[in-house]
């Protein structure tokens, strides 16, 4: 697909035109972050009391990867600049050239505003209001605010990534609940570990592009220790389904486990050299991190269905 590039001069009459295709646009959509989204989203679904209609829940799932996408997008525009001298970050559409920032910027936009209204109008406003707020949150408060201005950027930050499970939650109940607000907090508290980890062992690049990441502006040793307080945070709040009674003791044994095995990893940082080049033990807690999440998720629903097969066919004794 050619799309014209309008925000380019033009130069001894010629049209330029940009070199997108439609894998371009899709990459602007963060793909691999609307996975995880559309993940924790169904998760909340599954969780939540009642039942939605197959087509109005498909609909919503939709509706939230679209909103997730397009704050992928809005992040790429305004992040554009930097992304351009990071190596993990170069190839993206905009910076490689195959995008233009208006394009980009349209294209997030548009997608943002057909997802709430979509979702508003055929599941619930409710729902469509959190999904509004979340592609806020991250676009605005934390793309163009907390990113280039503190290192607590990931901790703040890190909310726009923990709204799906209970956006989903809000699609099928129409309402918010504290079972919703500890799937919110699960991935909130994992956050900062997650990202944490990410940033020791890219911390030259993002010092070079001036985020001021926790590492580069107070040091690997405090990194370390906050590292170690989030994975305990984690490991904690991912018990709390079971200790509040909408989990079984089952999840909480595997909560257990994974938790434990997060907290481990975490101290395998806490431990590691300060001129350790490798980073071997922030890579690994990184790598672990994302399964937890994906297996605490899937633990919960698993239990979920579970329970309710044997509350279905004890109804039927």
């Amino acid at each position: 697909m050619t799309v014209l590039d309008t925000s380019a001069p033009l130069e001894d009459g010629a049209v330029r035109l940009s070199e997108a295709t439609a894998r371009d646009f899709f990459a602007l959509l963060k793909p691999r972050v609307m996975s995880l989204v559309v993940f924790t989203a169904v998760a909340g679904m599954v969780m939540a009391p009642g039942s939605i209609n197959p087509v109005i829940g498909f609909v919503a799932i939709l509706c939230i990867a679209v909103g997730a996408g397009a704050s992928g997008a809005l992040n790429m525009w305004y992040d554009a600049d930097i992304d351009a001298l990071m190596r993990r970050t170069a190839s993206r559409p905009i910076p490689a050239g195959r995008i233009v920032p208006r394009e980009a910027l349209g294209f997030g936009l548009t997608l943002s505003a057909f997802s709430v209204a979509i979702l508003g109008l055929v599941v619930n406003w409710l729902s469509a209001g959190l999904l509004a707020f979340t592609i806020f949150f991250y676009a605005v408060i934390y793309t163009m605010w907390l990113k280039r201005s503190t290192p607590q950027n990931i901790v703040i930050g890190g909310a726009a990534g923990a709204f799906p499970p209970m956006i989903g939650w809000a699609a099928v109940t129409g309402g918010v609940s504290v079972e919703s607000i500890v799937l919110f907090l699960i991935t909130f508290l994992w956050t900062p570990a997650h990202f944490w980890a990410l940033a020791l062992f890219k911390m030259k690049e993002y010092g070079a592009v001036g985020v001021p990441m926790l590492p580069n502006v107070h040091g690997i040793p405090t990194t370390k220790v906050q590292i170690v307080i989030y994975a305990v945070l984690t490991a904690l709040i991912g018990l709390c389904p079971t200790l509040l009674g909408f989990a079984s003791p089952v999840y909480g044994a595997v909560a257990l486990l994974l938790g434990a095995i997060f907290v481990w990893y975490s101290l395998l940082v806490y431990r590691m050299a300060e001129d350790d080049q490798a980073m071997v033990p922030a890579k690994k807690l990184f790598a672990y991190s994302i399964l937890y999440l994906f297996a605490i998720f899937s633990a919960l629903m698993i239990d979920r269905g579970a329970g309710l097969l044997i509350a279905h066919y004890a109804g039927a004794a």
